[in-house]
């Protein structure tokens, strides 16, 4: 890293589940933390609790669904600390009425907005501080369901985060020649505070067996914490104990 070894990451979706666990998780390996997302309060816990620890963050509230504010958000990061070598998108959600036969419109296009163009918007954000640094990495939190058509997801969720894939793998084709790169991070179920949108949603004991938030923190690090010559395209990780193995569609919750 250049500007003496200084290494800037903004995280989106950062106030609570992997975003929060990819800022901790980033902090305790020295980088300097910026998190995003729409409830300042929560940004505001995440920050205190990285600086209690030692670590060096700030939150900048936002809401990713609007494009200008997507790039004041960036200009204003180069602006103060003169680079972003790191954006992680996990900023997502989903819907309760997630089935052709109860989905509604407002619930897609909801999904869109946040799920697929606030992760364009970003990327497209980060692109001259990164370009002018011939130097960055992009990590797209997407899910199990954009390899694997799920029933459970829903429609929207699933083509949502199949774009992200898609978009993931655009972008390093194109910007592989300005030394930058992006890692499609696709995590089977997470116990994370969306799982309360689940039209079923899973026990105590069933979200014990899935994967926390802190396992993705540890994977969003690793994958940040990679010299530049190399370009983690895809990570495809789910719990060892993987309900769509293990059970009928049915049976989800």
């Amino acid at each position: 890293m250049t500007n003496s070894g200084k290494r800037v990451s903004w995280v989106t979706g950062g106030g609570s589940g992997i975003g929060e666990a990819g800022a901790v998780s980033l902090a305790a390996d020295g980088w300097t933390v910026v998190v995003s997302g729409r409830r300042k309060d929560a940004l505001d816990a995440v920050v205190a609790k990285i600086t209690a620890s030692g670590g060096k963050a700030e939150a900048i509230p936002l809401d990713v669904s609007k494009s200008d504010d997507v790039t004041g958000v960036a200009d204003r990061i180069v602006a103060r600390h003169g680079r972003i070598d790191l954006l992680v998108n996990s900023a997502g959600l989903n819907v309760p009425k997630r089935s052709w036969a109860d989905m509604e419109l407002a619930g897609w296009d909801q999904l869109v907005e946040i799920n697929l163009n606030g992760v364009l918007y970003c990327m497209r954000a980060v692109l001259p501080a990164m370009r002018a640094q011939k130097d960055g990495c992009i990590i797209n939190v997407a899910s199990w369901a954009g390899r694997h058509v799920s029933k459970m997801t829903g429609p929207a969720y699933t083509a949502t985060k199949h774009a992200v894939l898609a978009l993931t793998h655009s972008f390093n084709m194109d910007e592989c020649v300005n030394g930058l790169r992006a890692c499609c991070l696709s995590p089977g179920e997470v116990a994370t505070p969306i799982m309360k949108l689940r039209p079923v949603v899973p026990s105590e004991e069933d979200q014990a067996r899935m994967l926390q938030s802190d396992d993705l923190g540890r994977t969003i690090a690793f994958v940040a914490g990679m010299p530049p010559r190399v370009c983690i395209n895809e990570i495809l990780i789910s719990p060892t104990w993987n309900r769509t193995f293990v059970q009928t569609p049915a049976h989800l919750g």
